[in-house]
């Protein structure tokens, strides 16, 4: 117990090693001057060094940080993985807020996952320590203000990919402004976007291919080719709903964003 009473003492030779050899030399030498001339008094070291207040550091821990990232996630593959550990590595705990149906369809498209399975992927990942359903894509100032205040987020993460709004916006712009965000960088080669891409292109050979194996060697082969033309400006039609990423056409509209009832479609 008596070791634990004086740790501060060991604290104060560690921190201020040429301080407490001068303190030591001034209390040798007052020890020789009292023994010399006597009548003197002076308090035992133990207790007059606590009077100073030297050697008293203030035992706080390193602070806990607590990071924010958001996405839509849909049709989550090993990118959003690789951004969610990134994010994770910036901080002590990672919230996510996962972006809502409606939100993502303003901004990007109608999403394939829904809400709730894609709150069931997020939220199953190691790296999650809470998630924010139905939030949304623009960090907004009060939204942010949410994040600060009530969820004591720290920061903002996001990739190092643009992630503009309709009007051509950052969506990130009042966390930069706020001095509260970090960015992480963006998997190359994978999206949402082009897996539903592979799909439809899957799609596409399996029914070709079935044409081919069920159709007559004697039928012409102009026929054959425009057939396929058709099935593949069918495709193409699907196709067309998904924004290949979040960089949108307003970018080339002379910032003249879409209106509400505008569609986008790929001629």
């Amino acid at each position: 117990m008596e070791f634990e009473s004086n740790s501060w003492i060991w604290d104060g030779v560690y921190h201020y090693p040429h301080l407490f050899g001068g303190i030591m030399v001034t209390a040798a030498l007052l020890g020789l001057s009292t023994s010399y001339f006597g009548g003197i008094s002076i308090p035992s070291l133990p207790y007059f060094w606590p009077d100073l207040g030297i050697f008293h550091r203030r035992k706080c821990g390193k602070k806990h940080i607590r990071v924010y990232m958001d996405g839509c996630f849909d049709l989550m593959h090993y990118g959003h993985a690789n951004a969610l550990r990134q994010a994770k590595a910036l901080g002590d705990e990672l919230v996510v807020g996962v972006v809502s149906d409606e939100e993502i369809i303003t901004n990007k498209g109608p999403p394939v996952l829904s809400m709730e399975e894609r709150l069931v992927l997020v939220s199953g990942l190691k790296w999650v320590d809470q998630v924010i359903a139905n939030a949304p894509y623009e960090i907004t100032e009060q939204f942010m203000n949410s994040l600060f205040n009530e969820h004591k987020i720290d920061y903002i993460i996001h990739g190092d990919d643009p992630c503009l709004l309709p009007d051509g916006t950052d969506a990130y712009a009042l966390a930069k402004k706020a001095g509260r965000y970090k960015q992480i960088k963006r998997t190359e080669g994978v999206s949402s976007t082009d897996i539903v891409g592979r799909i439809l292109s899957s799609v596409k050979d399996t029914k070709v291919g079935e044409y081919h194996n069920n159709t007559s060697v004697s039928r012409e082969p102009h026929n054959i080719n425009n057939i396929q033309t058709e099935e593949i400006q069918s495709k193409s039609a699907h196709i067309s709903q998904f924004l290949p990423t979040s960089r949108r056409i307003v970018q080339f509209s002379n910032d003249k964003g879409p209106g509400p009832n505008s569609q986008c479609c790929v001629h």
